[in-house]
């Protein structure tokens, strides 16, 4: 668990053990760093604009880009974010249908 500062509020993020390692195996721990940064500032402010199409998926499930190919899974909570998966739009796809 980290803890961030955007603006004056403090937001947990937790990476599950499955999103950590998925991410290391496709060595993309520095871009999805970068995104996590940008999430944090980004996210609960929809006028930011910040390039990552974050979208709601369901009722606390979001998704947002880190490239053109790449996507990053998270839960909102208050006060914050769980990022449980990552990976293309079809092993996305996959992931959302075993979580329904």
């Amino acid at each position: 668990r980290v803890l961030f500062r955007s603006g004056t509020k403090m937001i947990s993020v937790e990476l599950s053990k499955r999103f950590k390692k998925i991410v290391r195996e496709a060595r993309r721990e520095a871009e999805v760093s970068a995104t996590l940064k940008l999430v944090v500032d980004g996210f609960g402010n929809p006028h930011a604009h910040t390039g990552l199409a974050i979208r709601k998926l369901g009722k606390h499930l979001y998704e947002c880009r880190t490239g053109l190919a790449w996507r990053l899974i998270f839960e909102a909570h208050k006060g914050g974010l769980v990022f449980d998966f990552a990976g293309d739009h079809d092993e996305v796809q996959n992931y959302l249908r075993s979580k329904r």
